[in-house]
């Protein structure tokens, strides 16, 4: 096969996770990477000495909570197809940092825990999908515990959430009555063994006698009855339609008895989208870029500082939109109009790095770099190219700042800076005083960034109520602005890029003088890069 920029794009399948916290995201990363042979073993695996961690889970305070509050990349290779498996957070607290995962997802895994549908934080990722047009394969997991009726959790997938669900396999059973899954399209039955040791026997075809070998007569009866009556209720499956961000294929199993994996990846690998044309801008004109086109470009959706505590590294991930890069070429930046030559890319196999030698769209590469790209920024050969900015979201809650030895004031807004633009937290800095204000979605994000300033920069920090409620950029004239706030002064404060902001005690109080300035506009979200 040749590998053109468009032949090896066409090969890349690159899509996210989403769920609730605790529906199972992580087993089933695991999982995946194991089925697609990323992995030799999943769950606990032995990194360096025994320093034993899940794979997409490296940052201390995850391993030690057992949540996901970043982002990763895990590639694998699998049946002739590249998998590029973006782990988003699982914590509503870190919901921007999903939101810029998702910018560089071509698809999207829900994954659902049985018993309890659709969470309110599932929900809230599923907006962010359908803000972005990404098409969503659902994943029902945890089969083998007690679970809803699986007609409920369609009848929900459809209600809460306006998509058709189309089941492409059926339950028989759930918990200690599990037994396995009806495949619908190919009238097969897909039976389950709950000593997962020893793996899941061979399909069987669902009219043949050695079914009864795994189901007897009631259960087959059951499952043959609610798989006839599903496909009777449910629309069938229509690949461009769920492209279209209208249905969403159904797979029911258990990620962690590795049951319905093989055949989430199987899905993936028939129906994900492989890479598409984005949008762009080039010399102020609208413009189409393709995975084929031979310029090599793309955006970066997120920074990462200190993945290896051994190296004050900062590696900005980085989605490919075209082209074919190679290890040592020299990349601009949209904004800067720097040049860099990329010399030591990194490609990520689960929590292993490999050096990138080369890489095409869809792909994502690690970038190592000292400060000078920040999320957003737009690269290509020529440096003409700027794709549509990732914007930032309002804090919804602000603290002051400061660290317990005064002495180490400086080293405090350096690290500040340094989170800010990973886009860990907002950073403020007002006008009047000297203190900093941080911004964060929710109060876990506090507990990370007071964990990484100790662990990272030894920095004793402590966080204190802020006399301000909301934060808004200002929008207008210059002219406009600088009315505002010159009669502002104390309530105005500049973030990460200077921008003009205006920190209010309340929602009220931007109401008040929103309509006191018609001429200024103050915003919830501001584009980066």
């Amino acid at each position: 096969m040749s590998n053109t920029p468009a032949a090896e794009a066409a090969r890349r399948r690159t899509f996210a996770i989403i769920s609730h916290p605790d529906a199972g995201k992580t087993t089933l990363t695991e999982n995946l990477l194991l089925a697609g042979g990323a992995i030799r073993a999943a769950g606990q695996v032995r990194a360096r000495g025994e320093n034993r961690r899940t794979r997409s889970d490296w940052m201390k305070i995850e391993r030690e909570r057992g949540i996901s509050v970043s982002a990763s990349v895990m590639t694998f290779d699998h049946d002739g197809l590249m998998f590029n498996l973006l782990d988003t957070p699982g914590h509503e607290d870190f919901s921007e940092d999903t939101y810029r995962t998702l910018t560089a997802a071509d698809a999207a895994v829900m994954v659902l825990d049985a018993a309890k549908g659709i969470e309110p934080q599932t929900l809230k990722l599923f907006e962010v999908c359908r803000l972005r047009d990404i098409p969503i394969v659902t994943f029902i997991n945890k089969m083998d515990r007690e679970a809803e009726d699986p007609f409920a959790l369609l009848d929900e997938i459809a209600s809460k959430l306006a998509l058709d669900p189309a089941p492409l396999y059926w339950p028989a059973g759930s918990g200690n009555r599990f037994k396995g899954m009806v495949d619908l399209r190919n009238e097969t039955f897909i039976p389950y063994n709950r000593n997962r040791e020893e793996g899941h026997p061979a399909p069987v075809p669902l009219q043949s006698n050695a079914i009864l070998s795994h189901l007897d007569a009631d259960e087959l009866e059951e499952a043959q009855e609610g798989a006839m009556l599903v496909q009777e209720a449910s629309r069938p499956f229509d690949p461009q339609a769920f492209l279209e961000g209208h249905m969403t294929p159904v797979i029911f199993g258990s990620a962690l008895r590795k049951f319905g994996v093989d055949e989430l990846l199987s899905v993936l690998a028939a129906f994900a989208p492989p890479p598409r044309e984005v949008e762009a801008e080039r010399g102020g004109a609208e413009t189409q870029v393709s995975p084929g086109d031979t310029e090599v470009s793309g955006f970066v959706f997120k920074v990462q500082a200190n993945m290896d505590p051994n190296h004050r590294d900062r590696i900005a991930f980085f989605r490919l939109t075209s082209g074919r890069f190679q290890r040592g070429m020299k990349l601009k930046s949209q904004g800067t109009g720097k040049q860099m030559s990329v010399n030591a890319p990194i490609m990520f196999f689960a929590s292993d790095r490999e050096l990138a030698e080369e890489a095409y769209a869809g792909d994502v590469i690690g970038i190592p770099n000292h400060g000078v790209l920040r999320v957003g920024d737009s690269l290509s050969e020529s440096g003409a190219l700027r794709f549509a900015g990732l914007p930032n979201f309002a804090p919804e809650i602000l603290r002051r700042v400061r660290v317990k030895d005064p002495l180490k004031a400086k080293h405090l807004k350096r690290a500040l800076e340094g989170l800010a633009e990973e886009g860990v937290t907002q950073l403020f800095r007002p006008t009047l005083g000297s203190d900093f204000i941080v911004g964060a979605v929710g109060q876990l994000q506090f507990e990370v960034m007071a964990d990484r300033l100790a662990g990272e920069y030894q920095l004793d920090v402590i966080f204190e109520t802020a006399p301000y409620a909301e934060a808004r950029w200002l929008g207008g004239t210059d002219a406009a602005i600088e009315t505002f706030a010159s009669t502002h002064r104390t309530a105005m404060a500049t973030d990460i890029d200077q921008s003009p902001v205006f920190l209010a005690k309340s929602a009220w109080e931007i109401s008040y003088v929103a309509e006191r300035y018609p001429d200024v506009s103050f915003q919830y979200t501001r584009e980066r890069g």
